[in-house]
């Protein structure tokens, strides 16, 4: 089977096409650059020149793939509004082409999305306002109706490992560094959920192979909840600056655009997943990695 990849390249992506390639399928990736296209082609699998924002490259990809993962996203906070909505362009036009066919598409959603104040499980589809990233969650639902064969792998948080250049933790250390400090908000006791990007990868490809309803959604979480205090505290403590409680208005000037995600509070559970796909986490927690120096 030939695996069309969005993202292939990225952070999350390149461990998803090295996952495919070791277990037998053969990987179309999409690139939008030399560089990228050479990356992918290093890891072993073909290039698709294109980008999510061409939707007729999309479809000429898909045309050509017995699957479809869609990783890519642009995790540029300063225009997140508009990435959503070319993530909703992107995997529409891709669902289109797969109309009619029993051809899988997995796409990739924020658990962050989701309606916070309690553990998040699988089954919950409630949209937290705050995180426009609920469009995953809203175009899943469309082209479930269409009866197309697709399924979610929600994402929490923080998603780490080596290579994370544009993720939450590395924002809060680059906050940290232009402030002079790290911080946290009220009690610190607002808690995120993470996963090593080794552990998610062969979440998507279970998930594509899974014989699940339409529209089935899968956590690919490995740590259901950490809290905000507890992880500043080790960062204050790896670079050696001062940690400090905000108040909301305080937070508001310290994290700027980044505020609404130091603020989540999403626990998330990952049993149903674990036991629907046979999946168990192996790899190095947040902390771990941390520790490790993966982030300095």
């Amino acid at each position: 089977m030939k695996i069309f990849v969005t993202g292939a390249s990225g952070f999350v992506g390149s461990a998803v096409v090295k996952d495919l390639l070791e277990n037998g399928y053969e990987v179309l990736g999409l690139a939008r650059s030399e560089s990228s296209a050479k990356k992918i082609l290093e890891m072993g699998a073909e290039v698709h020149l294109g980008d999510i924002t061409d939707v007729a490259s999309l479809e000429a990809a898909v045309e050509n793939s017995d699957g479809v993962i869609h990783t890519a996203f642009n995790h540029d906070f300063t225009r997140f509004q508009k990435s959503c909505e070319e993530e909703r362009a992107a995997v529409l036009a891709m669902g289109n082409v797969l109309k009619g066919s029993n051809r899988p598409l997995v796409i990739t959603g924020a658990a962050g999305a989701i309606a916070t104040g309690n553990l998040v499980n699988e089954n919950d589809r409630g949209k937290n306002k705050q995180i426009p990233r609920y469009v995953s969650e809203q175009v899943a639902d469309e082209l479930t109706a269409q009866n197309l064969n697709i399924s979610v792998v929600r994402l929490p948080p923080s998603v780490h490992g080596y290579g994370d250049t544009h993720g939450f933790v590395p924002t809060l250390v680059n906050l940290a560094k232009s402030k002079g400090k790290l911080a946290y908000i009220e009690d610190g006791m607002n808690a995120w959920a993470a996963v090593n990007r080794l552990d998610a990868a062969p979440v998507y490809r279970l998930a594509m192979q899974k014989k699940d309803a339409p529209g089935t959604r899968y956590h690919a979480v490995a740590e259901s909840q950490i809290f905000l205090k507890d992880l500043t505290g080790l960062l204050s403590k790896k670079m050696n600056l001062p940690l400090v409680s905000l108040t909301k208005e305080e937070a508001t000037d310290y994290f700027g655009g980044f505020f609404h995600f130091a603020s989540l509070n999403i626990p998330i559970d990952s049993k149903q997943t674990q036991k629907s796909l046979g999946w168990q986490p192996i790899h190095p927690t947040l902390f771990k990695d941390i520790e490790n120096n993966v982030y300095f």
